[in-house]
């Protein structure tokens, strides 16, 4: 249902308008009641084009007439009539509304879009991480047995040099030397880069 809203015509009222802004200026709060029964209904009916939301228009409005009871002493007649004034705070009230709430939906977009992480395929992940196990395991076979022995037991079971030369019975610089070797040729053998 739309309702039309009349305007008052500029200079109507203008007299007595501006009476009201400067009597609302000083203090006057039934002033300022009337003047608000004057143009709360055309500030309404400028906001609501503007946000189509008669909620969020109702509380434009109210922002408005709080904003008119607070610089009416600001009120310049030689800039224009009160109804114009009125109307062009009220304008530009429901503008900003519309800009403030528009950036706030670029904000959560621009979050939304940062916070997206592609689908986990687990299914691929678990497949990827067997084949390199396989392969790890087809490297390993290809070493001597001390030197699989030795990094079987060293990143396998956490023993350090030391540890895994005892246990093998085999000199320190030998176990270091069959790793180190070891290590070169897995690399290859896996393709991984130095």
């Amino acid at each position: 249902m739309n309702t039309v809203v009349r305007l008052p015509v500029p200079g109507q009222r203008g007299p007595e308008l501006k009476e009201l802004v400067a009597r609302a200026a000083g203090g006057d709060q039934q002033a300022f009641a009337r003047l608000y029964d004057a143009v709360a209904g055309p500030v309404l009916g400028v906001v609501r084009r503007v946000l189509r939301d008669p909620q969020q228009s109702e509380e434009v409005t109210q922002e408005v007439m709080f904003e008119l009871w607070r610089t009416a002493g600001r009120y310049d007649p030689q800039r224009g009539d009160v109804m114009s004034w009125a109307l062009t705070v009220a304008h530009r009230r429901a503008v900003d509304r519309v800009r403030s709430a528009q950036a706030a939906t670029d904000r959560e977009q621009r979050v939304a879009a940062r916070s997206h992480s592609p689908a986990f395929d687990e299914v691929a992940e678990q497949v990827e991480h067997r084949l390199e196990g396989e392969q790890v395991r087809g490297c390993l076979e290809a070493l001597t047995e001390l030197q699989r022995e030795s990094i079987s037991l060293a990143y396998y079971r956490g023993y350090t040099y030391p540890e895994v030369a005892d246990l093998l019975g085999a000199p320190l610089g030998t176990v270091k030397t069959r790793m180190r070797d070891g290590l070169i040729r897995l690399r290859d053998c896996l393709g991984v880069g130095s």
